[in-house]
């Protein structure tokens, strides 16, 4: 068998492979004939839950739609994020709990108030059929420290606009939001380099 041959019958086999494939994402995208938002989980112990999150943020953007940002946990630290909105895209609704980290503040009560204070923005923003995304960032974790009833976070998410997306982000927050959402991708952490003894980056990191 020559090597022509030989590259003839991977070429073969290659074709044939990927028509395949081709076959079965076009039945997939054929089924999927249902129109309305999703409800998206970021979730697990690795970097880049809301980096994801953000880079919806950045998609629903470049297609001229309305969002909502909601961040619990962060904002004392400046974040790239919050620069990049706040200058470049103002029309985006924006807000953060500010009170930062539980382990920083070690102030349960001041905490729940503070969390409290800020679904109240979240839950304006799930009930505003012109945003066509809402991320709540960090939200799990209002969940697993029982800052915030979850039956009430659960029906707001289930009774928001059809039209709206909703991207939840943060490690655990119990098995009934896992449930709830229509896409779950849970990201691993492998390594770190702040384990390492790398400072955090700012455009990286933070």
């Amino acid at each position: 068998m020559t090597d022509s041959d030989t590259s003839d019958r991977k070429s073969a086999k290659h074709k044939a492979a990927m028509e395949k494939q081709k076959n079965k994402v076009d039945d997939n995208i054929a089924r999927a004939d249902e129109e309305r938002g999703v409800m998206i989980l970021l979730t697990g112990d690795g970097k880049g839950k809301s980096s994801s999150a953000f880079g919806m943020v950045m998609r629903s953007i470049g297609y001229g739609h309305k969002v909502g940002v909601v961040q619990f946990i962060k904002g004392v630290q400046l974040s790239g994020e919050e620069i990049f909105i706040r200058d470049k895209h103002p029309e985006v609704d924006f807000y953060q709990m500010g009170t930062g980290f539980t382990w920083n503040t070690q102030d349960r009560s001041g905490d729940i108030a503070a969390a409290e204070t800020t679904w109240k923005e979240a839950q304006r923003m799930l009930q505003d059929e012109s945003l066509r995304l809402v991320v709540l960032d960090e939200l799990t974790y209002m969940l697993a420290y029982k800052y915030l009833d979850e039956e009430m976070i659960l029906d707001a998410i289930r009774n928001r606009p059809v039209e709206q997306s909703v991207i939840v982000t943060g490690r655990g927050g119990g098995s009934a939001i896992r449930d709830l959402a229509d896409t779950v991708s849970e990201i691993k952490d492998v390594k770190h380099a702040f384990r390492a003894g790398v400072k955090a980056r700012a455009g990286v990191d933070l």
